[in-house]
């Protein structure tokens, strides 16, 4: 049975963005928002540039712009590496629909 979490880190070529637990991770994927929760089958997809919205277990939100790059996810661990990426403050994540 899968877990509730999983580890996440966002990397981009100049340094970590961000390293920690979520209990879901919403990603610009070029085909359209993709949700990754714990549990989720192995998947490797290309993003592009957009808000990635982070949930924390506690139910903390963090959200990042971030340009072209890839996820990787497999035994509840996601990287997340892009070009670049900055955290955003501002972001409504309320409408991203991640509770």
């Amino acid at each position: 049975m899968a877990g509730t979490t999983m580890d996440v880190n966002i990397v981009s070529a100049e340094h970590p963005i961000w390293s920690g637990t979520a209990k879901a991770v919403l990603v610009p994927a070029y085909a359209g928002g993709l949700g990754i929760l714990p549990g989720h089958e192995p998947v490797l997809s290309v993003i592009q540039e957009g808000p990635l919205i982070i949930t924390e277990p506690d139910g903390r939100k963090h959200s990042f712009e971030v340009t072209d790059g890839f996820i990787s996810f497999d035994s509840n661990k996601l990287t997340v590496v892009v070009e670049q990426g900055r955290s955003m403050q501002n972001i409504p994540v309320d409408e991203t629909g991640i509770q």
